[in-house]
């Protein structure tokens, strides 16, 4: 008896060991979440600074609720002195005539800024588009805004022959034009001509004066503005043959797309030659406006 219960409890060296590595991995286990306790403290969440962060969040919410139009921000501490009311003329009225108006810096920052761009106030209600001019802003003003009639239309003509008695409109064709003389015409500053240039260059030229609302920011009221004051000669537009155009001379026109112009040329691959602008119909992805448009430019 005393034998055999020697001989069941002792043990080899090979299982002596394995129980000796046993014990070590459920030691380590049982001390495991206290070891990533250590390592990893629990972080510690500061909710006096959240309820600030709320609080300053709640404030600012309430500021821009008594703005009156969406791009018109003023600096909290900013101070504008007391209103005083005069006629006056935008286009000339001097920074600190604008202060006695009521205006901030930034919003008088702003006009500035316009003017020096070549921009011009022709009625009441282009102060409206100043974007750093609130509704209120303008509703208050516009009773004091006093724009001598036609004292701005042809102005560059006017300096440029002396005449100062009654004279005829001012007629510039468009594609022969240098930026000088398209700046004479209602609501065109040096950026605006600068835009046209660069557009009819890049196409080729105008073939009909509507063209110009195809220019970046020149939408159908400053075209409405200026559209009895240009001519377009059809005849100096730069043409381009199309049975030898590659993908580059095409991506000139903005309104063709990529996938357009490949088509123009897949089919000329496929089909031959065009042979006139209603060849351009059997193009899948043109559309009767698109040839209309490109039509113009086009030689075959």
């Amino acid at each position: 008896m005393k034998e055999s219960l020697k001989e069941f409890l002792s043990f080899t060296k090979k299982e002596l060991n394995g129980l000796i590595i046993f014990c070590f991995l459920l030691l380590l286990i049982a001390l495991a979440p206290y070891i990533y306790a250590y390592f990893n403290p629990p972080q510690v969440y500061r909710y006096d600074e959240f309820e600030k962060e709320v609080n300053a969040f709640k404030e600012s919410a309430r500021e821009n609720s008594h703005r009156s139009y969406p791009g018109y921000s003023k600096k909290k501490n900013e101070t504008v002195s007391k209103p005083v009311y005069f006629k006056f003329d935008p286009n000339n009225l001097p920074e600190q005539s604008w202060k006695k108006l009521g205006l901030s810096d930034k919003q008088i920052r702003v006009i500035n800024n316009y003017r020096s761009k070549g921009g011009r106030f022709y009625e009441k209600e282009d102060l409206k588009k100043i974007y750093s001019i609130s509704l209120n802003d303008y509703l208050r003003l516009k009773p004091y805004i006093n724009i001598p009639p036609k004292s701005y239309a042809g102005a560059w003509e006017k300096k440029r022959t002396g005449f100062t008695g009654k004279k005829e409109m001012i007629m510039i064709e468009l594609n022969s034009a240098d930026s000088a003389q398209l700046e004479s015409l209602k609501g065109i500053g040096p950026a605006f001509a600068s835009r046209i240039v660069k557009y009819r260059d890049r196409v080729g030229g105008f073939y009909r004066k509507e063209q110009l609302m195809e220019v970046y920011g020149l939408d159908s009221s400053r075209f409405a503005g200026l559209k009895n004051q240009v001519t377009v000669n059809g005849q100096a537009i730069r043409k381009l043959n199309i049975n030898a155009a590659d993908f580059d001379d095409l991506k000139r026109y903005p309104f063709l797309k990529y996938k357009q112009i490949n088509a123009i040329i897949q089919y000329r691959t496929q089909h031959g030659l065009y042979k006139s602008a209603a060849d351009l119909k059997n193009v899948v992805l043109l559309n009767e406006d698109l040839i209309n448009r490109l039509s113009p430019y086009l030689e075959f």
